[in-house]
């Protein structure tokens, strides 16, 4: 029996890089890295809350970090994040309930995959968020 591992011969480029793989992979990549960001925001935002204790002129101080131009570019990725997370969490979960994937059909080889039957919807999905965001930079940015 080989127990020796397989070499990495892609490196960090395998990590991100799916080869002949679909959008929808790619799709899914995002939606883990939105998803962790997320997560590490969660965490921030309490420790962020947290500071309250410390007093008015701590809060204050932090407040006015937070006013800053770069926290101003985080906090807007952090809002693309989201509404990327969530608009493709909608679509999967009107793929996985079924919408948008026809009627069905016999299995007959070579199978058809049901990804190309929902491509329509995941393009639409992407425009709305690629509309939103740019919308929501238009209020991040442009008072």
């Amino acid at each position: 029996m080989n127990t020796k591992p397989y070499p990495n011969r892609l490196g960090i480029k395998g990590w991100v890089y799916a080869g002949k793989y679909s959008f929808e992979r790619y799709l899914y990549l995002g939606h883990r890295i939105s998803g962790l960001g997320l997560i590490a925001y969660m965490v921030l935002h309490i420790v962020e809350t947290a500071n309250r204790i410390r007093g008015e002129e701590a809060w204050a101080g932090l407040m006015a970090l937070f006013a800053s131009p770069p926290f101003k570019v985080i906090e807007y990725l952090l809002f693309a994040m989201a509404v990327f997370h969530a608009m493709n969490g909608i679509r999967l979960i009107l793929v996985e309930l079924g919408f948008f994937l026809g009627r069905p059909k016999e299995p007959v080889y070579p199978y058809s995959t049901s990804v190309l039957r929902h491509r329509p919807l995941t393009y639409v999905m992407m425009i709305i968020t690629f509309v939103v965001i740019i919308l929501g930079g238009s209020s991040f940015f442009f008072e």
